[in-house]
Formats: C-alpha cells, sequence, structure tokens
C-alpha cells in the first residue's frame, strides 16, 4: 500500500463510518454500546481543550434534570467543545441520569483522545465535538447504524408494509405533535403478535428536521434485515427501534391519550402537612442512591419526625402521562385516607403486615401495606421495594406511588387494584369462572412480557425471587402486574447465577437449585413462572393440590399427563371445552419446560414470549419435572428433603412478604 494512503487510512476509516450503514449482531447495543470516535482529530492531555471537556461533560449531565435533554459548550474557538445529552422519554430521571453518567465515564474511557465522539446506550444519547452541531449537519445526517434481530417474521411482505405504517405514523407524531419529539405506538400483526415502534429525536432541531432523520431512517434499512422481528436504528439527531414485544413504558409517548376516566389517576402532588419535610433526591449511583434510603430511614426512626421523599421524575405534559415522581407521604395522610387502618378497610395481611384499602382527598383510591411489629419482614425488604420500583417502568409491574416512614409506622403506598391478586379469582370455586381462557392467556403473557422487561429489557436484571399466584395483581381489565419487590436481587448481568446468604420465598414455588443451595439466576424465575402457568391452566394450586384421586405433586401429575398424551385432560374443568386447543397445549408445554430440574433446559422469558405469540419455534419436550412424584404419597411439592432442615422458607403457604392487593 503506498505510504500516502496509509497516513490517510484513519481519515478514510472514518468517512467510511460516516456514509456507511452498519447492522451488527442483535443485541450488541445492549451488552457493549455503541460509539463513534473520532480518529482525525486528538487533543492532547491537559490542553485546553481537554479541560474545557472536563469542564463540559458533567455539566451536561446535569443540565439534563429536568427535561432529559440538554446542549451546552466550554470554551472560545479553536478550543470550544460542544455537547449534546438526551435521555429516552419513557424512562425515569433516575435512570436517565444513571445512564448519562455511565455515558460520561464509558466515552472518556473507549474514545481517550478524540475531539468528538458519541456513545448510544440503552436509554440515552451522549455526544461531544469540536465543532457545532449544526455546522456539521451533512455528516449528521449521513451516519446511521444498525442493530437487528436475527430472527424472521413469517409473512415478511406483510410485516414490513405494517412496520412502515407505524413507523410513518410515529414520525409524523413526534415530529409534528410532540413537544419533546417522542412518539410509541404500536399494531397489531396477528392475533398473537402485536408489532411495537418508539421514535425520537434530539429537541435541537426543527419539527422539519426529526421529520427527515426519522424517515431516512425508517426507508435506509438494508435488504439483510427486512422481515427480522426487530431493529434499532441509531442516527445522531434520532433513534428508531421496533419490536414485537413492550420494551418500552406503553404509558407514555402513545396516542391518542385515554380518556379522561380511563387515565391513571397521577399520584398525589400533597402529602399533607409538610412543615418538617425534607427534600432528598435520588442521586445517580446506586451505591449512594441506597446509602441515602438508609439515611432516610435512620432519620426517621431516630428523631420521629415527618420526611417527604421525591424520587424525581421529568416534568411531562399529558401527552406522555407520567407520574411526578415517588411521595413519602405524611402518616396524618395515610390515616385518614384507611379511616386510621380501620378493620373494615383491612384488604388482607402477608409476612410484611396488613392492607388497607385507602382513598386520598382527591378522590385516588390506593392501597396502603403496613409494616407490623411481628413480621419477619423489614426495613431491607422495605428499601428494596422502594429502590426497585422507582427504577422499573413497565405495564405488567406494578407502580409505587410513595411510602410513609413516621413515628412508629413504615408504609408503602401502591394504586389501589380493584380486582386485587390472581389467587382470589383461580382458586375461588365461584369467582374462577369470571377467569374464561382468553383472560388466562392474556395474564400468562403480561406475566411473561413482564418478566422479561426485568430479566432484560430494564437498566437493571432483576430476579424477582417471589413469583407466585398471590404476587400477580389484577386491574379492571384483567392485566397482570408483578408485584412484591421486597426480595428481589439486582443480577450481574456478566455472571450465569449468583448464591443468596440467605434463603426466603414461598414453598412450591422454588427451583430446586435455590432451595437447596442458594444459587438463583433468571432461570429461577423461570422455574416459579413454568408453575405459574401450571396452576393457570389447572385451576389448581401447587401447595394445595389433590390430582384426581391421586396423591402426588401438581408437577408429577402434569408430567403424567403429557407423556400419556393427555395434556388437554389438565385443563381446569370450569372451562369445559371453551379453549384454544393449541394455545393450550403451548402453555402446558412451556410450563413443563419452566420446571426442568436442569436448568440448561428452561427456556429464557425471550424465548417464552416468542412462544406465547405463536411463532414457530423448535423447542424441546419437556422431561421428568422437578421434585417428580411417583403417587401414593400424601406429601405436597418438596424441595429438596435432603436439606429440608436447613432452608429457612418464609412461608409455607402462600403468602411471603405481603398479602397485597394494590398495584
Amino acid at each position: 500500500m503506498p505510504s500516502n494512503l496509509l497516513t490517510k487510512l484513519p481519515q478514510i476509516l472514518l468517512l467510511s463510518a460516516l456514509f456507511t450503514t452498519i447492522y451488527t449482531p442483535y443485541g450488541a447495543s445492549q451488552k457493549t454500546p455503541f460509539y463513534v470516535c473520532d480518529t482525525d482529530s486528538n487533543y492532547t492531555t491537559n490542553s485546553t481543550y481537554h479541560s474545557n471537556l472536563n469542564l463540559l461533560l458533567p455539566s451536561l449531565s446535569s443540565a439534563t434534570r429536568s427535561t432529559g435533554f440538554a446542549t451546552r459548550s466550554k470554551g472560545q474557538p479553536p478550543d470550544q467543545v460542544f455537547g449534546l445529552a438526551l435521555c429516552r422519554v419513557d424512562v425515569s430521571q433516575y435512570e436517565c441520569q444513571s445512564c448519562l453518567s455511565t455515558a460520561d465515564h464509558d466515552i472518556t474511557k473507549l474514545c481517550p483522545s478524540g475531539k468528538s465522539a458519541a456513545i448510544w446506550p440503552a436509554s440515552c444519547f451522549f455526544r461531544y465535538s469540536n465543532r457545532s452541531f449544526s455546522s456539521s449537519s451533512s455528516d449528521d445526517d449521513s451516519f446511521r447504524h444498525i442493530v437487528s434481530n436475527p430472527r424472521n417474521m413469517p409473512e415478511p411482505t406483510r410485516f414490513e408494509k405494517l412496520v412502515s405504517e407505524l413507523l410513518n405514523n410515529l414520525t409524523e407524531r413526534a415530529a409534528y405533535q410532540s413537544a419533546r419529539m417522542f412518539a410509541t405506538g404500536e399494531a397489531e400483526f396477528m392475533t398473537t403478535t402485536t408489532l411495537y415502534g418508539l421514535v425520537q429525536c434530539t429537541r435541537d432541531q426543527s419539527g422539519d428536521e426529526c421529520h427527515r432523520c426519522l424517515k431516512v431512517s425508517a426507508g435506509d434499512r438494508p435488504t439483510a434485515i427486512l422481515g427480522k422481528q426487530g431493529a434499532l436504528v441509531f442516527a445522531y439527531n434520532c433513534f428508531t427501534r421496533y419490536e414485537i414485544y413492550p420494551f418500552y413504558n406503553e404509558s407514555v409517548g402513545a396516542a391518542p391519550p385515554p380518556p379522561p376516566s380511563e387515565a391513571s389517576t397521577p399520584p398525589a402532588k400533597e402529602g399533607g402537612k409538610r412543615n418538617h419535610a425534607v427534600m432528598i433526591v435520588l442521586p445517580v449511583v446506586s451505591m449512594v442512591g441506597t446509602l441515602i434510603i438508609f439515611a432516610a430511614i435512620f432519620i426517621c426512626l431516630k428523631r420521629r419526625k415527618s420526611i417527604t421523599l421525591f424520587i424525581r421524575q421529568p416534568h411531562v405534559g399529558d401527552e406522555e402521562n407520567q407520574n411526578d415522581g415517588c411521595l413519602l407521604f405524611d402518616l396524618s395522610t395515610l390515616r385518614t385516607a384507611t379511616n386510621n387502618f380501620s378493620d373494615a378497610n383491612k384488604l388482607g395481611e402477608g409476612g410484611f403486615g396488613p392492607v388497607y384499602k385507602g382513598v386520598l382527598s382527591n378522590g385516588q383510591e390506593i392501597a396502603v401495606k403496613r409494616l407490623s411489629a411481628g413480621s419477619r419482614q423489614g426495613l431491607l425488604e422495605f428499601k428494596n421495594e422502594v429502590l426497585l420500583l422507582a427504577r422499573l417502568q413497565h405495564k405488567n409491574l406494578v407502580t409505587l406511588l410513595g411510602c410513609c416512614l413516621e413515628q412508629e409506622e413504615t408504609l408503602l403506598v401502591y394504586e389501589f387494584q380493584h380486582n386485587t391478586s390472581l389467587d382470589k379469582f383461580l382458586f375461588d370455586p365461584m369467582k374462577n369462572r369470571l377467569l374464561d381462557w382468553g383472560r388466562r392467556y392474556k395474564i400468562i403473557k403480561g406475566i411473561a412480557r413482564g418478566l422479561l422487561y426485568l430479566h432484560e429489557d430494564s437498566k437493571l436484571k432483576i430476579i424477582h425471587r417471589d413469583l407466585k399466584t398471590h404476587n400477580i395483581l389484577l386491574d379492571q381489565c384483567m392485566n397482570p402486574k408483578i408485584s412484591d419487590f421486597g426480595l428481589a436481587k439486582v443480577f450481574d448481568e456478566n455472571k450465569t447465577r449468583a448464591t443468596a446468604s440467605k434463603i426466603a420465598g414461598t414453598y412450591g414455588y422454588m427451583a430446586p437449585e435455590y432451595a437447596m443451595h442458594g444459587h438463583f439466576s433468571t432461570k429461577s424465575d423461570v422455574f416459579s413462572f413454568g408453575v405459574l402457568v401450571l396452576e393457570i391452566v389447572t385451576g389448581q394450586r401447587i401447595n394445595d393440590f389433590q390430582g384426581s384421586g391421586h396423591a402426588e405433586n401438581l408437577l408429577s401429575y402434569a408430567w403424567k399427563h403429557w407423556n400419556k398424551g393427555k395434556a388437554l385432560h389438565l385443563m381446569d374443568q370450569s372451562l369445559g371445552d371453551q379453549y384454544d386447543r393449541q394455545e393450550a397445549s403451548r402453555c402446558i408445554h412451556m410450563g413443563l419446560l419452566g420446571v426442568q430440574e436442569d436448568q440448561t433446559k428452561r427456556p429464557s422469558m425471550e424465548l417464552v414470549v416468542l412462544m406465547l405469540s405463536g411463532h414457530s419455534i423448535a423447542v424441546s419436550a419437556p422431561s421428568v419435572p422437578a421434585y417428580f412424584v411417583q403417587g401414593n404419597s400424601n406429601t405436597g411439592p418438596d424441595v429438596g428433603p435432603r436439606n429440608r432442615n436447613s432452608i429457612s422458607f418464609v412461608s409455607r403457604n402462600d403468602v411471603t412478604i405481603s398479602e397485597m392487593g394494590p398495584r
């Protein structure tokens, strides 16, 4: 190669990156965020440009707190540096700040001397340059990076038409109808498959510029990704993504907005008396956030004064329908709302303590979970629930409205759910008739999508560890909400499993490797999900099972019917023959795969969601499940008799931390 070409190689590679569409294996951007470094123009350490950059980066992150978007510059030419930061509108401020803080740190490590760089983590975008972004619009417009799902869709031509229609609709709304240049939406592809889309532009553009950027992203997808189940398109000025599962907070950016009678009631803006209030904003770093929560608990219990804790979120207009924050209510407000925690308002009681229905002064119905003096749960579970639920946003997860730490009281406040929990319907001989097959299948799919979000699509990988029918709440439309995160664990995505210092959960739902050795992973939740599915299909409770004259556990009973080719004989008799045979067989198959003793044989939740969506996917046949019992025994499911005395169960019935009916 001629020497002059060698000297120009960095510039050639950069130009190639800027003007060529790229696509990489799906998911790569989530594990290692995609980034671009300028190799054409570098700065030296401790130079004026370097000093200006060090001043810009932290100010840029902090400037996004109010709106989720900011542009800044530091210094004077020729050492002036320009910056831009943007968060997805559907993420909380806490997640926004955490994402930008990580991006700030990563970009300086990945691009240690480039005068221009950009990085695209999962929920934000961070960029700086020695040129004003408006002066480099030609480069900005031409750059695209594409990440695609390798799996193909049936009827790819019809699917691509639906993708184009959805993205065009979202493009119009984001460019011309949204103040934040953000839109989400969905479209039905098949009766069992829904297409979800999200688009967003940087807000330093005009509506026409945003429209042009999104149209190019939607129209310039290479042939290699057409007909794929999902794709992400990164650009400097906009972002586009579509999938066949929900990956965003569906209450944000959707159109048309729900009518007032159906829209979620916003959290109370006032928590009662405020004369002794202290405001604490959760910081970016999760460890510091944990210390702040402990400090708040310590102050409350030590001084017995009321505090008001806001986990701030960006202010969002009605079009995004976003909560204003997580409020720590005054005790007097909750006493009034629950009629002083009267027995008439009591919804139930669990390991954490009793739960009461309440009505705030603005008419909003709430459910208040109250830590009892003799509870085996306590402040650790309280802190865990507050920290996690403040960061999680998904339609199949509960929403925490707030909490209270005052005098001797420790309380959690949720949206009230009229249909309480799944077990109240499924195992009631009268109410279970309200759960027709369509509703049961919808509940199973919703739980699966909620777990997929926890395991793969949220900022943190979270293992619930206490999934059961009692912790599945039902809204007025019978949509499922996974609740009770007191035992949940944040999981290191670089590890395949972790070990709990104390085993806690619910008898019957725990995976054998967790019950006997304390090992937990996403596959532990898959086991619990498998038990749930079999309960929903059969209408039988795992710990109270009586199998048609056979004294054996539900897992063994289900396996024997499957093995004999009589799987549909398992169906809940209250359904009669009013159910979809194919869907029912699919659920039984999936439930038995979930409860395999060998966790490597259990499917991932991603595969489960695809199976439930009706896709033709090659999966293995189930084998003998965990805790297999031959029969002729009067005992229920046993979680490791050899180590039974060494296992510390929170509960041997269907209640662990809470008997909860809120959302």
